[in-house]
């Protein structure tokens, strides 16, 4: 077998299970929101694994929480498939959405960056505009923003918690998806982050569980009022997906040596094994999907 026919078969025939290494991660611990850059071990967002096709070529999308995680993932697969990208992110994420804006200007595509936090009313229901003026239009958005804090007790469940993630998870994506789709042409596609949660809550993360679940129920439903204007909408459920999210108090602390390992395949998620779902979605390739949530969860089931 030559050099190249190797490589071609090292990237089109892989066993899942040892595609990307079993972690084991240390007890850590950062402040809220987490950097990808002092994440141990360090997760694969795709600059070196993803490789793109041209599936995306002229598009424009916005991307929520493109700094990290996930959404560093689909916005570095983005630029990759030919999309210029504008990403959000929270301010303090600053370091590493320079690296993704490095990385998609790489690929050739454009970048623009917009910090803030989506928790802010007035600054969500103006993103939409700022991006679009910036990429000359808009025709995909990317719902992926989402705050993800454990507690163990309903009692030390505060308030101000569950409003905060309910605002973060939910009311950003009703503010921008309204605004994205009071201005985007036939053809554009909405697509929203869910999680396996909504389906199988931990105890731990009932807030955040419970606004998976609606955001289910709303991608559902937004889906088949814009369906007739030529607008698709579906979402992603990913399941234990190694990210900052995680060690920013989004896990028990005693939980992060096990994570990810009671899944069919033994494993933790990788960002990059999820942005090829949002490519697809994002694409003509399944211009009739409508108003599905594509499980990429490892194994785990969903109804």
């Amino acid at each position: 077998m030559s050099q190249a026919d190797e490589q071609t078969d090292q990237l089109t025939f892989q066993d899942p299970v040892t595609r990307f290494p079993e972690i084991t991660p240390p007890k850590q611990d950062q402040p809220e929101p987490g950097l990808d850059r002092d994440l141990e071990p360090q997760t694969d967002r795709g600059e070196d694994s993803y490789r793109g096709t041209g599936r995306l070529k002229g598009r424009r999308a916005l991307i929520t929480g493109a700094d990290s995680g996930i959404g560093a993932a689909v916005a570095i697969a983005f630029g990759r498939e030919g999309a210029d990208v504008a990403l959000n992110y929270l301010p303090d994420e600053e370091d590493d959405a320079q690296h993704v804006r490095d990385v998609i200007e790489a690929s050739g595509a454009r970048a623009f960056l917009f910090p803030g936090d989506l928790s802010d009313e007035a600054f969500a229901a103006d993103l939409v505009g700022h991006a679009a003026e910036a990429l000359g239009g808009l025709d995909a958005v990317v719902n992926n923003a989402g705050r993800q804090i454990a507690v163990e007790d309903i009692a030390d469940l505060s308030d101000e918690q569950w409003s905060k993630t309910y605002q973060t998870n939910v009311h950003a994506m009703f503010t921008i998806s309204k605004a994205a789709a009071a201005i985007m042409p036939a053809g554009s596609t909405i697509v929203n982050s869910t999680s396996v949660q909504a389906y199988t809550p931990s105890p731990h993360l009932i807030d955040y569980a419970s606004t998976k679940a609606a955001i289910n129920a709303f991608s559902k439903g937004l889906a088949q009022q814009l369906a007739p204007r030529g607008i698709r909408v579906n979402a992603v459920a990913p399941g234990p997906i190694w990210t900052p999210l995680q060690v920013s108090d989004g896990q028990p602390k005693d939980a992060l040596p096990e994570f990810g390992k009671s899944t069919p395949l033994g494993r933790a998620g990788q960002p990059t094994e999820l942005a090829p779902a949002y490519v697809f979605l994002t694409s003509p390739e399944s211009s009739y999907v409508v108003g599905e949530t594509l499980s990429v969860t490892g194994g785990q089931p969903t109804p």
